[in-house]
């Protein structure tokens, strides 16, 4: 029997960690999504996550102050790691935030709830899960999937890692490095 003097715990070999690809939609799975929305805010909310490929808490605290639409430019403040970076803004993407100003008004935040207060996450993936039931897509979709899709998209257009790596704001290009390059034979 060992004691407690004989176990060095840096010795000991750790199990890995298992590393699963991400689940990755086609521009026509996303479309489909998209399509799938009446309502503007939802729309909106989704086209963001997808077209700047937000993570879920950035596109909540985005502030109207925080959308440049003569530069082409959303700013993301205070994200993961504590930086802020920005992202382009597609014409399509200006269009919709125009129209849903313009109809809903937010005051503050991009996506408000009740009161003023942000979107919560759990009403945002709720209107995500509706949406690809809707759309009749067969493989698990989470709001993080619509930010997978869109770095793989980009990837696939031909888009550098280093450039996809900024706008991810990811520390590693290790980590953009998991997007899988579909190929279509």
């Amino acid at each position: 029997m060992y004691s407690k003097e004989d176990i060095i715990s840096e010795e000991i070999e750790r199990p890995r960690k298992i590393q699963y690809l991400p689940n990755v939609l086609s521009k026509e799975e996303v479309r489909s999504i998209l399509l799938s929305c009446v309502n503007i805010k939802h729309k909106c909310l989704l086209t963001v996550i997808y077209g700047a490929g937000l993570r879920i808490g950035e596109a909540l605290r985005l502030k109207l102050t925080d959308i440049r639409i003569e530069e082409h430019l959303l700013y993301i403040r205070n994200s993961k790691g504590k930086k802020d970076r920005r992202v382009p803004l597609s014409k399509t993407m200006i269009k919709m935030i125009e129209e849903y100003r313009i109809a809903c008004k937010p005051e503050d935040h991009l996506f408000e709830g009740l009161e003023g207060e942000p979107y919560s996450a759990s009403s945002a993936q709720s209107i995500l899960r509706r949406s690809v039931k809707k759309a009749n897509i067969g493989i698990r979709v989470t709001l993080h999937t619509l930010r997978h899709s869109y770095a793989t998209h980009l990837l696939e257009s031909g888009v550098g890692l280093r450039y996809i790596q900024e706008i991810l704001g990811h520390n590693s290009p290790k980590t953009t490095m998991i997007y899988p390059m579909r190929y279509t034979y």
